[in-house]
């Protein structure tokens, strides 16, 4: 299950991600996916900043694991080993069994980023999950998707990965990747 609440641990990694943004950045909006933990996340974040969050937007949601939900990884290495296999070797951006590959991932969430972008917030934090930061990133820097999985080998939780917008071009540059 993709869909759960934030560990303790989960719990002090958003606290401290929101103590440096009190420090550092003035947020003015806070938007969430629709998942549990992201949620939970947004409202620490929000708690923290006395910002009320926007938590909900399922376009931000993490990738669709399809038919690999659920699984360990040791089934997951049983079942579908080969089509793992593939995708780090950057063969092609195939989809999960049952759910979805980057541009997929892409397609959804990119236009609600845009959006975002273009409401008036100098400084948003949209807090979403690794496979959807993998697919934005490739897809802001032009790569194609089959090398998202190129884009840091872990991305930690609470990471910061900074886009920046530029009203006049219309268009994103990578500011920063999983800094934590």
């Amino acid at each position: 299950n993709v869909n759960v609440g934030l560990s303790p641990e989960g719990v002090r990694q958003a606290k401290l991600a929101a103590e440096r943004l009190k420090k550092t950045i003035l947020v003015d909006e806070i938007c969430s996916s629709s998942l549990t933990r992201a949620v939970q996340t947004a409202q620490i974040i929000g708690q923290v900043l006395d910002i009320a969050p926007k938590p909900g937007i399922q376009e931000l949601n993490e990738i669709d694991f399809g038919d690999l939900t659920g699984l360990t990884d040791q089934q997951i290495h049983e079942r579908y080993g080969d089509l793992m296999e593939r995708r780090r070797n950057f063969e092609a951006d195939l989809p999960f069994p049952g759910g979805e590959c980057g541009a997929q991932v892409f397609a959804r969430a990119y236009p609600c980023l845009l959006s975002i972008a273009e409401s008036g917030a100098e400084h948003a934090i949209v807090v979403t999950h690794g496979g959807t930061i993998r697919s934005v990133v490739a897809g802001v820097l032009g790569l194609e998707q089959k090398y998202r999985l190129a884009v840091a080998r872990t991305l930690e939780n609470s990471s910061l990965t900074i886009l920046e917008y530029n009203r006049k071009k219309r268009r994103f540059t990578v500011e920063t990747v999983n800094d934590y």
